[in-house]
């Protein structure tokens, strides 16, 4: 074979190379299209909302107060039959010799709506002052309170996560009008060692306007001291009888959806 034939050839193959490894231009990225961006299912569920008009729930809740029963509520203390006073108004009253009421049923993650009202001949101050609370998962209490043109320790008022943090504002309606709360919470999660791994969290609104926006719960609510961080898995909610003195409050529309 003509060795500079060969050479000649090695030497055309490796300026190719060359240039080939020298290349520093390259394709376009494909043009991007509405279309590339889009997916089609799953389709979210239907819900129905519910009618404020009407007072009905969201076509997929659990409505634990109907109007007419406690049939979905027990005694807090001892399982026995609810306790508290329904009313023909579409309402039920706080009976406070029977205790804390709370769900048959245990939640975790979950929407929460309940509507409450102070009687319009309330007394007392402060603290003595339709005095009630709603408890998630029977650990955490959003406070129950008259706080119209009424102070207290603001971590204990109305729209408050109790004895932990104060609501962002006060939203409450005058005695002997409808509140309302729309309740978010996210249940915690544990490590083996008992801690949190994630903390329990709510949001609240409180007659339509936020007053906890995505708040860590510290821990179990306390009178006395401070919150303890306790394992648990799912649980009731809870409302309560207060043992102040005023006169008791009432409460109407209650239904929940697990998130």
């Amino acid at each position: 074979m003509n060795r500079f034939k060969t050479w000649g050839t090695v030497i055309a193959l490796s300026m190719i190379s060359a240039v080939a490894y020298a290349q520093t231009e390259y394709p376009e990225p494909e043009r991007m299209r509405p279309g590339m961006s889009e997916y089609w299912l799953p389709q979210p569920k239907i819900v129905t909302p519910g009618d404020i008009r009407t007072n009905t729930a969201p076509s997929d809740a659990v409505v634990l107060f109907d109007g007419a029963s406690l049939s979905a509520w027990e005694s807090a203390k001892d399982g026995a039959p609810a306790g508290w006073t329904v009313n023909g108004d579409g309402s039920f009253t706080v009976n406070k010799t029977a205790g804390d009421i709370r769900t048959k049923q245990s939640f975790e993650n979950f929407q929460l709506h309940i509507e409450w009202r102070i009687p319009e001949n309330i007394s007392g101050k402060s603290q003595s002052r339709g005095n009630s609370g709603v408890y998630l998962q029977g650990m955490y209490e959003v406070q129950v309170l008259d706080n119209y043109q009424s102070e207290t320790y603001v971590n204990g008022q109305a729209g408050s996560i109790y004895k932990q943090s104060p609501p962002l504002v006060n939203a409450m309606r005058k005695p002997g009008e409808w509140n309302v709360y729309d309740i978010i919470y996210s249940a915690p999660v544990f490590k083996e060692d008992g801690t949190y791994r994630i903390p329990p969290r709510v949001t609240v609104l409180h007659n339509g306007v936020v007053v906890q926006n995505n708040t860590t719960i510290l821990g179990t609510t306390e009178y006395i001291g401070f919150p303890k961080v306790q394992p648990h898995g799912p649980g009731p909610i809870v409302l309560q009888s207060h043992g102040d003195p005023s006169e008791p409050i009432s409460f109407r529309n209650i239904w929940i959806r697990e998130l």
